[in-house]
């Protein structure tokens, strides 16, 4: 997929074919860029000592054993949280490809759960001009088809507590990523918050999405494949997390970017309906899925690429990946077709698109949190065309001209610089292009929301600035990510340490606990957070100094959209 691709396409495509391809073509891009009560932060965590802890060793004396459905697991403590990598809650997609995931086999004995488990196939990502450097675990994981674990941290096990239990699905878009990052990593907001963190691997990319429902019966649900294991691994939470010291009647999914996606595309499914109660939406609004027809269209290039037809199509079941892979990639490079992009209205798992006409249905009694980051684009844009930190005004109007159709862009240079008189060409141009995408159509997903009257929505935005290279990345995508688990010190490389980035994550992972433990993120940190609605459209500011403020992109939001 090319860059004009992308960007000429921007608002007339569907939502999640613009969010996702331009991830996809960031995130494939980048390894040409390097790849119940609160705490003080002094209490938490002293930075200095932190920075360097990226990888704790497992304790051999200190083994936590829990039962869980299918056996026993032997887990680790760390910091008094009791640590569970890698357990396994599906079957071997190999023996599944392209199909519903199964159950696993059930074991004898005490299964290790120390390190965690295997990522799912997919083509390795840079570090996102070396924001993500302190992410990655090392060594990483191993990837594999056989990939359906999740990890556990919990203040307690087996002891008859009933905590909120969040279950994170990662980033990455639909192609990407694993629940193994260490900025995922549980142990402080677990302790911080008396709360039980799950993480998530799944099937992604091809093996995940790829749509062949017309080729037999067999393959009726490969289209969402993906969401299906996500949905397997809600159902392993239902029915074992007490064991973990978890409320089952107290889930709350969220994710961002990807794991954005997918919790959006969850509130819409029927087999989802009931496995989770608040759902968080951290820069990954989506209001349409892929269709059929458009799935079907990709499908049949890579079908065709690989020899193979209707009559010999089983053949894909034990042909080698590497060789789907290939012939998938060939045919995004060559025909500019999207195969296994991400999950596909088939009339089967997704009856709908999320939220294209209004919101789901299904999850009405569920509580949303929603929101993004000021300058999102600084990294998915900015990474991947450096230049654009040294933009200059002459150069701004035809940088920004594949971004806005046919918008009048002089119009939207001169009604931000007169917003923001003291704006830059760069900062104009990634917030511009951020506003045009992840803002207004996360403002769209929580103006249909509110409109249920079912349950409360919550908007935020993250204000503030990192300071990592000289401050020239503004407010990127992810960064809020190490803020939401507490994890300054994993996310170095990304927010930098020392008091404000910890101030920020006092801020927002005290406001994710409150929402999981009552549906309502407001605590003692904040003013009050009223909850949106489309006539005040209260936005919670996160910023050293946070601030509520009603319709704050009112304008911004009017220039791209016209709308009221």
């Amino acid at each position: 997929m090319t860059n004009s691709t992308i960007t000429n396409s921007v608002l007339r495509l569907p939502l999640p074919a613009v969010f996702i391809g331009l991830i996809l073509f960031v995130l494939l891009g980048l390894t040409s860029c390097g790849d119940s009560g609160t705490q003080t932060s002094e209490q938490l965590q002293s930075s200095e000592s932190a920075a360097g802890a990226n990888v704790v060793e497992p304790v051999a004396d200190m083994s936590p054993i829990a039962t869980t459905q299918y056996g026993d697991v032997r887990g680790f403590t760390e910091d008094g949280i009791n640590v569970f990598k890698g357990i396994r809650y599906g079957a071997d997609t190999a023996t599944t490809r392209f199909q519903p995931p199964r159950t696993p086999e059930s074991w004898s004995g005490v299964q290790d759960a120390l390190v965690y488990g295997n990522s799912t196939r997919q083509i390795p990502t840079g570090t996102g001009g070396g924001l993500f450097t302190s992410w990655r675990g090392n060594p990483a994981p191993e990837l594999s088809e056989d990939c359906l674990f999740l990890n556990v941290w919990t203040p307690g096990v087996r002891d008859g507590e009933k905590r909120p239990v969040l279950v994170w699905f990662h980033g990455g878009g639909f192609s990407s990523g694993s629940g193994s990052s260490l900025v995922y990593d549980g142990v402080r907001l677990a302790n911080r918050g008396d709360v039980v963190i799950v993480t998530v691997n799944h099937r992604l990319n091809y093996f995940g999405y790829m749509y062949l429902a017309e080729y037999g019966d067999q393959f009726a649900d490969s289209g969402n494949a993906g969401m299906l294991d996500l949905v397997q691994s809600l159902e392993w939470v239902r029915d074992n997390i007490s064991e973990f010291g978890g409320d089952p009647g107290n889930v709350l999914i969220f994710g961002e970017s990807g794991g954005g996606f997918k919790v959006s595309n969850l509130m819409a499914m029927d087999d989802a309906k009931g496995l989770f109660h608040r759902a968080v939406v951290q820069s990954g609004p989506t209001i349409e899925s892929a269709t059929t027809q458009d799935a079907a269209k990709a499908t049949a290039a890579v079908i065709e690429k690989l020899g193979l037809t209707r009559q010999t199509i089983d053949q894909i079941l034990s042909m080698p990946a590497e060789d789907i892979e290939l012939a998938a990639r060939s045919v995004a490079r060559e025909l500019n077709l999207s195969p296994g992009r991400g999950p596909v209205v088939d009339g089967r798992a997704l009856k709908r698109h999320p939220f294209l006409s209004d919101a789901p249905p299904h999850s009405i009694d569920v509580p949303l949190l929603i929101g993004t980051t000021r300058t999102e684009n600084s990294l998915l844009i900015g990474a991947r065309n450096p230049d654009l930190f040294d933009l200059t005004w002459e150069a701004l109007p035809d940088a920004l001209m594949p971004y806005i159709d046919d918008l009048d862009v002089m119009k939207i240079i001169s009604t931000y610089r007169g917003l923001h008189p003291e704006i830059d060409a760069a900062e104009l141009f990634f917030t511009a292009t951020t506003d045009a995408r992840f803002l207004n159509r996360s403002i769209e997903m929580a103006d249909k929301k509110s409109a249920q009257s079912g349950a409360n929505t919550w908007f935020y935005m993250l204000n503030w600035d990192t300071p990592v290279d000289g401050g020239k990345w503004l407010v990127p995508h992810a960064s809020e990510i190490g803020m939401v688990f507490d994890n300054v010190a994993k996310s170095e490389s990304m927010s930098g340490t020392g008091k404000e980035p910890q101030r920020i994550a006092d801020l927002m992972s005290e406001a994710w606990i409150a929402f999981a433990r009552v549906g309502n993120p407001n605590h003692d940190g904040l003013p009050d957070w009223p909850a949106f609605n489309s006539g005040t459209r209260a936005t919670m500011i996160f910023d050293l100094e946070p601030k509520v403020i009603d319709d704050p992109h009112g304008i911004q939001r009017r220039l791209f959209l016209d709308s009221e």
